[in-house]
């Protein structure tokens, strides 16, 4: 007869303090991170920064980290509380990620820094293996553990008003500093990356005919708004994507009385095309790829939309409230006499009484008035790319042109020194660099393509700085009493073998 034995017992989860030391020992063992051994050049005031990054999300959090790793001297600066970083606990409305739950995101190559390893540390393989998508507020956590846990230098609720490239081989940054009363201040760096964000160059769209509806009566998808001042409401979502979903959802379940989601295309786009081309080969390849294929797989994208998820579609049609009308463009929209809104679309007038624009964002420096110095001089893709006939994309053509490190590049040559001293590290860098600036499956790479190469320059530019310090360093390896001089033994000649016979 068998022997019967009880199930195995569960292993109780490690805990976060386990998992931090695992990765303080990785750390060590990998010698992490290293000296810092950009020379600090002498000056008037506060020595310059090696980098300074504009923006604390996942994308500038992974920078740092690499940098700090890799010896440069880095900080952040955002202009959100700390923690709130990102769009993740503040405008982001989906219920969970809609990556993959074993993408490894921002963790660098470091296995104990990834997700899963912060999620199991708490609650456990079985709950891992439970788990379908990774909780929207739960990646959140996880971003605030990993500035924590790296011990990164992030300054926040710091508003960057100008950013200053300059010729003496710095940028400027003028900043207002929100934990000091809003006290003025400048910093200077020898790099500054834009981290920021989904809207880096620019901010959210809206169609022209929203400037007829009072501004207290319409939102963007990306704004703070409050989902319970919709109870009982009509509310119109004006788009098909993911963001129009999370919006449609968030007004459903705080009971708004009906939702139109008013969506252009005679049908929703059932294939999202990027994950048909996810490889390493991209990941890696994508930025040295000719203008003629990049052109031609970003507009493809463009053209073929993203679909919403399944979960948030889902989420959305469950609610005997939603309304799916396809097929359906709006025209335009006037204020009624009794107060609602209409909106007049291509199947006939629609009256509600709030409208959420689910439009997406757009490049346009004239929302970033930080960046005036600069806007004007920098190249786009149309400064120097004419797309094959049929492919005219407003989005790609209005796209900074980026070099190697993401930097910008001058219109005219020498026109605004410093400029290269600048890099884009965020959505707009899209059409150069691919989804390595922003997006979780390329971010390790793109961060770290990004800091080698910023490293490397920053030794070549001190090149000689750095050759005086070899010729400076005088520590001994010996020293002389290792070993004794010897003298040579008496030399005798070869006997000659004729007369020896």
């Amino acid at each position: 007869m068998k022997a019967k034995f009880p199930p195995p017992i569960a292993e109780a989860p490690a805990g976060l303090a386990a998992l931090e030391a695992r990765l303080r020992q990785d750390l060590a063992w990998l010698g992490l991170p290293a000296k810092p051994w950009v020379p600090v050049k002498d000056g008037p005031g506060e020595a310059p920064l090696d980098v300074a990054i504009v923006g604390g999300g996942m994308a500038g959090l992974a920078l740092l980290a690499t940098l700090t790793h890799l010896g440069v001297r880095a900080r952040i600066y955002d202009r959100s509380p700390a923690g709130f970083e990102g769009p993740w606990a503040t405008t982001a409305r989906m219920e969970t990620l809609r990556s993959p739950k074993e993408l490894t995101g921002p963790a660098l190559g470091l296995p104990a820094l990834t997700f899963r390893a912060w999620f199991e540390a708490q609650f456990g393989l079985a709950a891992w293996d439970a788990l379908d998508k990774i909780p929207r507020l739960q990646w959140a956590e996880y971003l605030r553990w990993y500035r924590s846990v790296l011990g990164l230098d992030v300054r926040n609720e710091q508003q960057v008003r100008a950013v200053l490239p300059r010729a003496d081989g710095v940028v400027q940054l003028d900043l207002l500093d929100g934990t000091a009363d809003g006290r003025a201040y400048t910093v200077r760096a020898r790099h500054v990356v834009l981290a920021t964000g989904r809207d880096g160059l620019g901010g959210a769209w809206v169609p022209g005919w929203a400037a007829a509806l009072p501004r207290d009566r319409w939102a963007h998808s990306s704004d703070l708004w409050d989902a319970e001042s919709l109870r009982g409401r009509r509310v119109a979502v004006v788009g098909g994507g993911a963001s129009a979903m999370d919006a449609a959802a968030s007004a459903l379940e705080a009971g708004a009385g009906r939702v139109d989601l008013l969506i252009r295309r005679a049908d929703l786009p059932r294939v999202n095309k990027g994950k048909g081309a996810g490889s390493p080969g991209m990941v890696h390849g994508f930025w040295q790829l000719p203008d003629e294929w990049k052109w031609r797989m970003r507009h493809y994208i463009n053209v073929q939309q993203v679909p919403p998820p399944h979960g948030s579609t889902l989420r959305v049609s469950r609610h005997a409230a939603a309304h799916f009308q396809l097929g359906t463009s709006v025209l335009g929209a006037v204020r009624r006499a009794d107060g609602a809104l209409r909106l007049d679309t291509s199947r006939g007038p629609l009256a509600v009484d709030f409208v959420v624009f689910s439009t997406g964002f757009r490049t346009d420096w004239a929302l970033r008035p930080e960046f005036a110095a600069f806007a004007p001089q920098v190249r786009v893709w149309q400064d120097r790319f004419a797309p094959p006939e049929g492919t005219a994309d407003t989005e790609l053509a209005e796209s900074p042109d980026l070099g190697p490190l993401f930097e910008f590049q001058p219109k005219t040559p020498g026109a605004c020194p410093g400029l290269e001293r600048v890099h884009c590290f965020n959505y707009a860098a899209s059409l150069s660099h691919g989804a390595a600036a922003g997006d979780i499956p390329q971010i390790t790479d793109g961060a770290q393509r990004l800091a080698r190469g910023l490293a490397a320059q920053l030794l070549s530019e001190d090149a000689e700085l750095h050759f005086a310090a070899m010729q400076r360093y005088a520590e001994p390896e010996l020293d002389g009493d290792e070993w004794t001089p010897s003298s040579l033994p008496p030399y005798i000649e070869a006997a000659d073998p004729e007369v020896a016979q």
